[in-house]
């Protein structure tokens, strides 16, 4: 699998872990940077690039790291089609994926140190979405979000 990763320069400290994770894995990295720290790279610019990444088929997921993971995980689902997430436990990790059909894992170096941040990598990379109705209908009405569309309503009663 191709899979992007973008770091904000607070989150380059878990760069090198995650990238041992991915080539020990045998997945095909896509690197959108930074490696250092000595320059402020807003993490914005990195959710782009790596939803844009995702969209254009360059890679099939992403792996976005800052300090908290927050802001990574709501700038990376401004970007259609990007469904992305802040993790700091393998459940969410899989299930976002198995469930949700979650593209992007995000991270916090603040809040997850090197070892639990390659479990979590692993997690959400060994994961497959279950393609079933209900998940499907869910991922239509998020779909119809971003579009601005709408969502179905059951009536009241």
């Amino acid at each position: 699998m191709r899979v992007a990763v973008a770091f904000d320069h607070r989150g380059v400290k878990l760069r090198e872990r995650v990238l041992e994770e991915l080539v020990a894995l045998s997945h095909e990295v896509v690197d959108l940077g930074t490696d250092t720290d000595e320059q402020r790279i807003d993490y914005p610019d990195k959710a782009r690039e790596i939803g844009d990444a995702i969209r254009s088929g360059e890679a099939e997921r992403g792996v976005l790291v800052c300090g908290s993971g927050v802001g990574a995980a709501i700038a990376a689902c401004k970007v259609p089609g990007i469904r992305a997430a802040i993790c700091h436990d393998t459940y969410s990790a899989h299930q976002g994926v198995e469930h949700d059909d979650m593209n992007v894992l995000c991270l916090g170096s603040g809040v997850v140190g090197a070892d639990l941040a390659a479990e979590l990598v692993r997690a959400f990379l060994q994961a497959d979405f279950q393609g079933g109705e209900r998940y499907v209908r869910r991922l239509e009405k998020i779909e119809a979000m971003e579009r601005a569309a709408p969502l179905d309503r059951a009536p009241a009663g």
